[in-house]
């Protein structure tokens, strides 16, 4: 397995997410870039979505195992 081919974890996708995003929106990037970049920015989108995957479960995991089977929804900062 390469370097490019092994999973980032979720903080370095989002970064790397983040940084073609604003590179595209500079037109920092000729029409095959962009593609490539985009192509990208989809297979760091869904690592990021996976990577969210696996912590909800594990999150419902652990309230089952603490002998809660309700499951609760999350409310931020937003008060």
């Amino acid at each position: 397995m390469t370097d490019q081919d092994k999973p980032l974890d979720f903080e370095a996708s989002l970064t790397q997410l983040e940084t073609l995003v604003e590179k595209l929106e500079n037109s920092e990037f000729t029409l095959e870039q962009s593609l490539q970049a985009f192509e990208s920015g989809v297979k760091l989108t869904r690592q990021c979505q996976q990577a969210l995957s696996q912590a909800e479960q594990k999150v419902q995991l652990l309230i089952e195992e603490n002998g809660q089977s309700q499951a609760i929804p999350f409310q931020g900062d937003a008060d």
